[in-house]
């Protein structure tokens, strides 16, 4: 088995004196482990960081062993977010978020430019946070678990959508939902529209709407907690008053 594609390291945990086993999300094949040789090298640690991204070619005996890959960086990668800790904090959030959320070897090309959108955005302070909740809605989107925020889910109205049903994912309207609004999830106007206007809170709400589905629809189902890295940066962006 042999390929070549372009790829975003997701993370890569020491194998061996000199080595790593690196979990990459391909364009083209989705998420796949490989053992990168020389990975302690002063050389190759730098595109080793979660959201490098790099080229990857990859080899393997049998098709279902753990094979091996070279890497070539590509772009100058996440060093150039060292002096933004909070940029930082949201790359390992979506980082460990695709790795936990995403299967082996299953193409998800909405995944891979999703996190090639949010890499972008993330030179930008203002935006970022927002297209952070874009990134976990459009994973949900991916593995089939989108939401539907095109109209009310109880009469249909396209207009005035304020919450979410945590039950269905899709909107409910501020009058269908006004009986019942201490049980729906509070719906951000970003979300729906890329005109929609940022103020304080909504970056919250947003995560709080994709976090809920992400724990019921994926990790539950794992049996696996929100990774740790996404509970961090929860607690980074309060502490920087941006959510």
């Amino acid at each position: 088995m042999e390929w070549e594609d372009e790829a975003f390291v997701l993370s890569a945990r020491v194998h061996g004196e000199t080595g790593a086993i690196v979990e990459l999300l391909t364009q083209d094949r989705g998420k796949f482990a490989a053992h990168v040789s020389g990975a302690a090298s002063r050389r190759m640690k730098p595109f080793l960081q979660a959201g490098a991204k790099v080229i990857a070619r990859y080899r393997a005996r049998v098709s279902d062993q753990l094979g091996a890959a070279s890497l070539e960086p590509m772009g100058e990668g996440p060093s150039s977010l060292f002096d933004e800790p909070l940029a930082l904090s949201g790359l390992s959030a979506a980082a460990a978020v695709a790795a936990g959320a995403l299967p082996e070897r299953e193409a998800h090309p909405g995944a891979f430019h999703a996190l090639e959108a949010l890499i972008a955005a993330l030179a930008v302070p203002a935006i970022w946070p927002a297209v952070y909740v874009r990134f976990e809605a459009g994973l949900l989107q991916d593995l089939g678990f989108g939401l539907d925020l095109s109209r009310c889910a109880a009469t249909g109205a396209l207009d005035d959508l304020v919450y979410v049903s945590p039950r269905t994912g899709r909107a409910v309207s501020r009058e269908a939902g006004a009986p019942y609004h201490d049980k729906l999830l509070p719906l951000p106007p970003f979300m729906l529209s890329a005109q929609g206007g940022l103020v304080d809170g909504d970056v919250g709400a947003g995560l709080d709407i994709t976090g809920h589905f992400l724990e019921q629809f994926v990790f539950h189902p794992l049996n696996k907690p929100l990774p740790p890295a996404r509970v961090w940066l929860l607690d980074r962006l309060g502490e920087a008053g941006r959510l």
